[in-house]
């Protein structure tokens, strides 16, 4: 009895590890909304090395990490890699991540499209919507 029971779960464990490691999605959702520098860079790290595993990252900024897309707005310098949220974000769009910002961002702010970072566009929620509903991303929000 224990030995039947052992080999059903090696074969499970095996199974579970086979289809873990099968990830077919095409990339990532990310939604970022805290202002916590910590917690905005924990969005980035990931988002990062989902690009490094050739997969694709859409990434929205609302709220108060909107303010990461904005021309001149300053994050703080975080380890162990020594760079600020901001600066993982213009790194993430020189790979290939696509940026945008939530439409009640700018007016709530008291901003234009035009203090926005070069490459980072206003959301269209039918297109966020569209894209959160696509079963072939993963959705992560910070």
């Amino acid at each position: 009895m224990k030995k039947g029971l052992l080999v059903l779960l090696s074969s499970l464990l095996l199974s579970t590890a086979s289809m873990a490691s099968e990830n077919t999605a095409k990339g990532l959702n990310v939604i970022i909304t805290s202002e916590d520098a910590q917690t905005q860079m924990m969005g980035m790290v990931l988002s990062m090395m989902t690009l490094k595993q050739n997969k694709e990252v859409n990434m929205t900024l609302c709220s108060k990490a909107g303010d990461l897309a904005v021309k001149g707005m300053e994050s703080p310098i975080l380890k162990p890699q020594d760079k600020s949220p901001k600066m993982m974000l213009q790194a993430l769009m020189k790979q290939g991540a696509k940026v945008k910002v939530c439409p009640l961002y700018l007016p709530n702010a008291s901003k234009d499209e035009s203090v926005l970072l070069e490459g980072i566009t206003v959301a269209k929620p039918a297109e966020v919507a569209s894209s959160l509903l696509n079963k072939d991303y993963q959705n992560l929000s910070y």
